[in-house]
């Protein structure tokens, strides 16, 4: 995707109307978009360039963009529940993804975690348990990245072993990561680091006791709560409404 570049039939776009509600379209000619708000046909978007506005047929405003990762994750095909944008940003950062980084995760779900760490430049290998949740996760990678991105999912268990070694990191979102403690350390060079995201303080206390036995050093768990805030004019107050608890992470770092 180039900067401005103009909009053509397999692209997305999302259409956003004068009450802030989102969707994410892939865009074909002849195609339309039907709504409570009206239909909008897709010529009337393909050939334009982002950020415009055009009229549906009952007269209502939309703006129309090309999505944002936010945007793809929340509203993509899912199997498995998504890991929240909140959640992928910290996940980016203590897990330090950087361009290149050799990255091994298990529990891919629909893929949304996958996205944002291949979106980050890293090499992704995925081990899933479910057909359904792998094939899920490779059509959101293709449809939404490309085929030309370094990704690959294998269907098994990743307790049955892994076949990469020397990795920059390990992302688990499992509910017993504790049972692959053992492998990632000798997946991993030292200095690489293991994060594993989950959704009980039971579990994330199971998982740090068997740290504590293990050659991974550094540790902490966080957890993050969104909260937006409605301002207009003299109306200056917390929204009613927050994302909080969506799940725990957990990141540690190999010694050797």
């Amino acid at each position: 995707m180039v900067a401005n570049e103009v909009l053509s039939p397999g692209d997305h776009v999302v259409l956003v109307d004068d009450k802030g509600h989102r969707r994410l379209v892939k865009l074909r000619s002849g195609g339309q978009l039907h709504s409570h708000a009206g239909v909008i046909a897709h010529d009337q978007i393909i050939g334009n360039t982002e950020g415009f506005v055009l009229l549906s047929s009952s007269g209502r405003r939309f703006m129309v963009f090309r999505p944002t990762l936010s945007d793809i994750v929340l509203r993509m095909p899912r199997g498995a529940q998504i890991i929240y944008p909140k959640d992928l940003a910290q996940i980016l950062l203590v897990c330090d993804i950087f361009p290149g980084a050799k990255v091994v995760e298990s529990g891919v779900g629909s893929g949304a975690l996958s996205m944002a760490m291949l979106r980050a430049g890293a090499t992704v290998t995925g081990y899933e348990v479910r057909e359904d949740f792998a094939n899920i996760a490779r059509r959101n990678v293709e449809e939404f990245l490309g085929t030309n991105v370094p990704y690959e999912v294998k269907l098994r268990d990743i307790r049955d072993g892994i076949d990469e070694s020397n990795m920059d990191r390990m992302v688990l979102d499992l509910p017993e990561p504790w049972s692959v403690v053992e492998l990632a350390e000798a997946a991993l060079h030292p200095g690489g680091i293991l994060l594993c995201y989950l959704p009980t303080i039971n579990q994330t206390a199971q998982l740090r006791g068997r740290l504590k036995t293990s050659k991974f050093v550094l540790t902490e768990t966080t957890e993050l709560l969104l909260r937006s805030w409605h301002i207009d004019e003299r109306s200056v107050r917390p929204d009613h409404r927050m994302v909080a608890h969506t799940g725990f992470i957990t990141h540690a770092r190999l010694i050797g």
